[in-house]
């Protein structure tokens, strides 16, 4: 005759395949069973009916290298999940068991380089309980890369904030990534209303993306990086999930002309104003160090990068500093609109007016009359676009903002 405590070893078995290496589990009968109870595991004549609680683990026991991106899963069969935990290192996973109380899932991130105990508490249908464990551990990176998102390089981009039509997706990784293709398919960038997009690697950290031509007026644009657990090459992984949202507002671009020396200005692709302009002058000269120095307003869509009320302005930022070079100044510049950074703007030039609509004078900014700089300066913000025509120069994708630049047969080739 079975002993009574033989009879409740045997009727809280786990089914084979549930206890796999890393995993125990504990039984105890529940102390208000009895013979023949309606839903007992016990059978009149002393013999037990074992019904096994199957209990799986996702990862499965003893795993190795699990991303902290994947879930973690523990499922019942034959019973229910009265309660379970994942933790490490002091600090516990959330999760949540659905309603019929035979899963739970995990809600809260895992972290590297740690070892994860899951302890079930599960119950068979004469409520007996045994606990289920078993260990796992995650993958410990070299490194890790988090990302930043930008407006350019200058400006950090503002979740709610409101940019200009030309303002393109800037994500900046910490770290060079090695692994593009991974990296590129953890950015997903949504679009309301929506337009087809594509990305361009502007250099190992830094990943572009826009549509084929400006935004439309009024969309709205969510970034998601869901970089935690992706393996970026050379042992570099991503460190978390990103996200930010910010919207795009009216369209505003000045198209500026060298030729007539005139700048053309539209909003929602109505002209609103005409400016007298004086663009660069041209030529070449040398700088302090034997570099080739030209003075031309680059040819092509720029895109405000900065907004300042005053900037100090010196040749010396490009390599002409001797004050005797006639090239040579050094002045504080006001209502100032940064459009590459190599230094071209859209500024106030008070003692230029007479060469305004007439002549190209400057050293590569596009001057104006103060009242007029002073409206665009008041108008104008991040994102919106200044488009420069007829110079033999083209503006470089890297220098600002020149995505548009590049042929949409070419971008992110």
């Amino acid at each position: 005759m079975l002993s009574r405590r033989q009879v409740i070893t045997g009727a809280t078995g786990v089914a084979v395949g549930s206890l796999v290496a890393g995993c125990t589990s504990g039984a105890g009968a529940h102390p208000g069973t009895k013979w023949a109870d309606p839903g007992s595991s016990f059978t009149p004549g002393g013999t037990p009916s074992v019904n096994p609680v199957t209990v799986n683990f996702t990862p499965p026991a003893d795993a190795t290298n699990v991303s902290p991106a994947d879930k973690v899963m523990i499922s019942a069969t034959g019973g229910t999940i009265r309660s379970c935990t994942v933790s490490a290192g002091g600090k516990t996973v959330e999760g949540t068991l659905d309603t019929d109380q035979r899963t739970w899932r995990s809600t809260g991130e895992l972290a590297y380089g740690q070892t994860y105990t899951v302890t079930a508490t599960v119950a068979d249908p004469s409520g007996a309980t045994s606990d289920k464990t078993c260990t796992f551990s995650t993958v410990k990176p070299g490194s890790t890369a988090s990302v930043m998102f930008q407006a350019n390089s200058l400006q950090s981009l503002k979740a709610g904030g409101t940019y200009g039509v030309g303002q393109v997706v800037i994500v900046r990784f910490s770290r060079a990534v090695a692994d593009k293709a991974a990296a590129q398919k953890a950015v997903v960038v949504d679009a309301s209303p929506n337009v087809d997009g594509r990305y361009y690697w502007l250099d190992k950290q830094t990943l572009h993306y826009r549509p084929e031509k400006y935004w439309a007026a009024g969309t709205k644009i969510t970034v998601r990086v869901n970089l935690l657990g992706v393996n970026l090459g050379n042992g570099v992984y991503g460190a978390g999930n990103a996200s930010i949202s910010y919207n795009i507002g009216d369209s505003r671009i000045a198209v500026v002309d060298t030729n007539t020396h005139q700048m053309l200005v539209y909003i929602n692709g109505q002209q609103v104003k005409a400016f007298p302009i004086s663009a660069g002058k041209g030529g070449t000269t040398k700088g302090a160090n034997g570099e080739t120095i030209d003075f031309f307003t680059r040819t092509g869509p720029h895109v405000v990068l900065e907004k300042e009320q005053t900037v100090e302005m010196s040749s010396a930022s490009y390599g002409i500093t001797n004050p005797k070079d006639p090239n040579y100044y050094k002045e504080d510049i006001s209502l100032c609109l940064r459009i590459t950074y190599s230094g071209e703007y859209t500024h106030a030039a008070g003692w230029n007016i007479p060469d305004h609509g007439q002549r190209n004078v400057s050293h590569g900014c596009v001057n104006m009359n103060p009242d007029h700089a002073q409206w665009l300066f008041s108008t104008f913000t991040l994102g919106d676009v200044v488009d420069v025509k007829n110079t033999p120069v083209q503006l470089p994708v890297w220098d600002g903002i020149g995505d548009w630049n590049v042929a949409w047969s070419q971008y992110g080739a």
